[in-house]
């Protein structure tokens, strides 16, 4: 964690890598920031703008996992970052993350979880 705030560290391990390298490591982090930011802004909308939902506090349950999920994913973000330059430069494979699948049934599950809630909703009224 202390690697994130010094990058003039990282610069002097290993070997610097092909510039477009680290360029394209810098993009993905930055695809991985604006999920985050996306996420923690569907947290708020939920928040905000959802009605009351037939369940009893799901509306704001959804909101509060929107809003972590959207933390974890910004830090998850610059960790791979870190890992993946500290690989680049050493010459070792990059690392390998079981994180966007898990972000995905996450997702995938708070869907199924929302479909739910209309359909609750729908036969409710």
């Amino acid at each position: 964690m202390l690697g994130w705030f010094q990058p003039h560290k990282t610069s002097r391990v290993g070997e610097t890598p092909d510039y477009r390298f680290s360029l394209a490591n810098e993009r993905t982090f930055l695809a991985w920031i604006r999920t985050g930011l996306a996420l923690i802004a569907g947290g708020l909308a939920c928040a905000q703008f959802l009605p009351p939902l037939p369940i009893v506090y799901l509306r704001e349950i959804i909101a509060i996992a929107l809003l972590v999920l959207g933390a974890v994913v910004a830090l998850r973000a610059v960790d791979h970052w870190a890992r993946t330059e500290r690989a680049m430069r050493l010459g070792r494979d990059l690392p390998a993350s079981h994180f966007p699948a898990m972000l995905a049934i996450v997702v995938a599950l708070g869907a199924l979880l929302l479909t739910a809630a209309v359909l609750i909703r729908a036969f409710h009224d």
